[in-house]
């Protein structure tokens, strides 16, 4: 990545410990990823939770893999870099939660 420090693939105890903190997330079979479906009550309200997230996403230089379909986001974490979870992708779903929660959102896995 560029203008960024080399990341690290979170493994052992390091990652159980920074996965525990995330609430509703899931491993995606096959891929070491994690995932979580957000529900809004409309489509503005979903688009607008991707479009906050975007510029912070951006300015990290850390994207998200996701779709949208009407009040839906699907979300998938992962880092590319790194060939695996990084604690870049643990932030940026605990910012997901906090910007959803904060909002009202109701959030489903």
């Amino acid at each position: 990545m560029s203008g960024n420090p080399a990341v690290s693939k979170l493994t052992g105890k390091e990652r159980e410990k920074a996965l525990e903190k995330l609430k509703g997330w899931s491993k995606i079979k096959g891929r070491d990823a994690i995932g979580k479906t957000f529900k809004f009550k409309d489509f503005n309200e979903a688009f607008g939770f991707m479009s906050r997230v975007a510029l912070a996403a951006e300015k990290a230089d850390h994207h998200p893999e996701w779709a949208n379909v009407y009040n839906r986001v699907d979300v998938v974490l992962t880092t590319h870099d790194a060939d695996g979870l990084s604690e870049r992708d643990v932030k940026l779903a605990a910012l997901m939660d906090k910007w959803a929660g904060k909002a009202g959102k109701t959030v489903k896995k």
